[in-house]
């Protein structure tokens, strides 16, 4: 009895395992461009609603577009907490 318990717990972690996998990848797939999302892409991100994600647009509007991630803290507003909650979810390119 108490190997079939072990031989359950091993087969649900390796189901739990292959279930989360793919949610890895696609954390990485939901990276923001900065220099092309629209308003509601750039809602995404944590700590930008509307109005941030306004001013991002209008920013690279008058300024071109943004030559690194961390360059977003230019934006009026955006500062060291909304970099540091996006900055691995933040591209450029």
């Amino acid at each position: 009895m108490k190997n079939c318990k072990k031989i359950m717990l091993v087969c649900l972690s390796v189901v739990l395992l292959i279930a989360f996998i793919p949610m890895a990848g696609a954390v990485e797939a939901e990276k923001v461009n900065i220099n092309k999302a629209d308003l509601d892409e750039l809602c995404k991100l944590t700590h930008v609603g509307k109005g941030y994600a306004q001013r991002i647009i209008e920013y690279r509007e008058k300024n071109g577009p943004f030559k690194n991630p961390e360059d977003i803290t230019q934006v009026k507003g955006i500062g060291d907490k909304v970099w540091q909650a996006n900055k691995d979810r933040i591209s450029v390119k």
